[in-house]
């Protein structure tokens, strides 16, 4: 059993509102999307507010949402995000969000059974443009192994 988890949190900065017919396609597509990353394999959590989504939660800005996830290995994820229906959304990204400046996706390793808040992952996102990819703070480009791999500990291998 992973001692750790991968949390990854990806925020979009909204051409238009979530109501407006600019993103009628982007909108229809969020259950999908979602009971699709809720059904691939390695998938153990994702944020979400009461209309199961998380568009409401505007920690960001009222014109930014947020994708705050976490997952059994970066491999799990990296399958989901680009090997899965998921991709298709991805590539019409640039009809619904503005390109943004800076990083917008930061990926870390939490304690198995930890759920990261919003806080913590803006943290996370503040650190990675900051300092660029760390062992705290990274992308999937380049991606760190868990905390119990780096260490080399016999007690891990089994």
């Amino acid at each position: 059993m992973n001692k750790y988890h991968i949390a990854q949190l990806n925020i979009a900065k909204l051409m238009a509102p979530l109501d407006s017919p600019q993103l009628s396609e982007f909108v229809a597509n969020l259950d999908r999307i979602n009971a699709l990353a809720e059904a691939s394999p390695g998938f153990l959590w994702r944020l979400q507010g009461e209309d199961g989504d998380a568009t409401g939660i505007d920690f960001f800005g009222s014109d930014q949402i947020v994708n705050l996830s976490l997952w059994d290995s970066v491999e799990a994820l990296h399958n989901y995000v680009y090997r899965s229906a998921h991709v298709e959304i991805m590539r019409r990204k640039n009809e619904w969000f503005h390109k943004l400046g800076e990083a917008h996706m930061v990926l870390w390793w939490v304690p198995a059974g930890h759920i990261p808040s919003v806080e913590e992952a803006s943290n996370k996102l503040n650190m990675l443009r900051e300092l660029g990819p760390t062992r705290e703070a990274f992308t999937f480009k380049k991606a760190f192994p868990p905390p119990s791999d780096l260490m080399g500990t016999a007690s891990e291998s089994r």
